[in-house]
């Protein structure tokens, strides 16, 4: 007696599903992860205070759309630490920065994430 052995065909797997679930995935981990990380950047407002006599060096840093200026000469951003340091003679400092209206946030953030860097000098940031 002969057995009939039939071969079965498998059934055709439907990409549809597969591709709805991939592209969840996808959009979910868009969605829950970070792709750039943000500093802090401290700010310290100007307020009132006793108007005694420091021994800190002050440093006056205009930031304009057409450049920065330091003391009332402009300076170059990238030579910023290195003329600060000549000024402040290894003395602490106080450097306040002044703002132009036209001046955009982004600068700003860049100006006082170089000032952030350096050791002993206390940034105050006039409106």
């Amino acid at each position: 007696m002969a057995l009939d052995t039939q071969m079965r065909r498998r059934r055709r797997l439907s990409m549809t599903s597969l591709i709805d679930v991939i592209f969840l995935l996808l959009l979910f981990f868009m969605l829950t992860s970070t792709f750039s990380r943000f500093g802090d950047v401290e700010l310290m407002a100007g307020g009132q205070g006793a108007g005694g006599e420091s021994d800190r060096q002050k440093l006056f840093l205009s930031l304009r759309p057409a450049g920065l200026w330091l003391n009332g000469a402009p300076v170059d951003p990238l030579e910023l630490p290195d003329r600060i340091a000549t000024l402040r003679n290894g003395r602490d400092a106080l450097a306040l920065v002044s703002l132009d209206a036209a001046t955009t946030s982004q600068g700003l953030v860049d100006i006082l994430a170089v000032l952030h860097g350096l050791a002993g000098l206390q940034v105050l940031v006039l409106e």
